[in-house]
């Protein structure tokens, strides 16, 4: 067996992280994501959700995937609990649900339309994909807690994604017809 120690790149030659929260930020903000609602209810049933771009497939089978949920957010009680939860994935033109859904303090649901599925997770009713998932994991990682689902019932509708790149919303554009 080798000894990988002494290779470049390995643990023992990596020094700490030279890398400030700003330049991170700014290496991520190249990389085009879409936008996700996550949603639950609390304990007392009130519905609770936050805006995500970090989602993403685990595996297929089972069908799992993880969404990231920053350790101050306000609802964190109500997802380090909810035995299920729902990942919407938002429209082009939904970027004021996404901000709203971003904000701090706010009554996010306001004046939303809502289902509620048997589980009394909140849900959405006019996102491009909904995805109802019944918790599996909760992994704390840095400052995030990330949450793993099971998926149980899924909602695909018709339209294009919201997409966030370099810290703005966009809509998707077709590619130009090559020469």
């Amino acid at each position: 067996m080798s000894d990988l120690s002494s290779f470049p790149g390995t643990p023992a030659a990596v020094a700490q992280p030279a890398v400030s929260p700003e330049q991170f930020r700014a290496c991520l903000s190249r990389w085009a994501s879409g936008v996700t609602v996550v949603t639950a209810s609390d304990h007392h049933g009130r519905p609770q959700g936050f805006t995500a771009s970090s989602f993403s497939s685990v595996s297929q089978s089972p069908p799992l995937i993880s969404v990231c949920l920053d350790r101050d957010a306000n609802c964190r009680d109500t997802f380090e609990a909810a035995s299920c939860f729902a990942v919407h994935v938002l429209r082009a033109g939904q970027q004021d649900l996404a901000a709203g859904f971003a904000r701090k303090g706010a009554d996010k649901f306001r004046g939303r339309r809502l289902a509620g599925a048997a589980t009394g997770v909140p849900l959405l009713d006019d996102a491009l994909v909904r995805l109802e998932c019944r918790t599996t994991q909760r992994l704390p990682a840095g400052d995030h807690l990330i949450l793993i689902g099971e998926v149980y019932h899924c909602v695909v509708g018709d339209g294009e994604p919201l997409v966030y790149f370099r810290s703005r919303f966009h809509r998707l554009r077709p590619p130009e017809a090559g020469p």
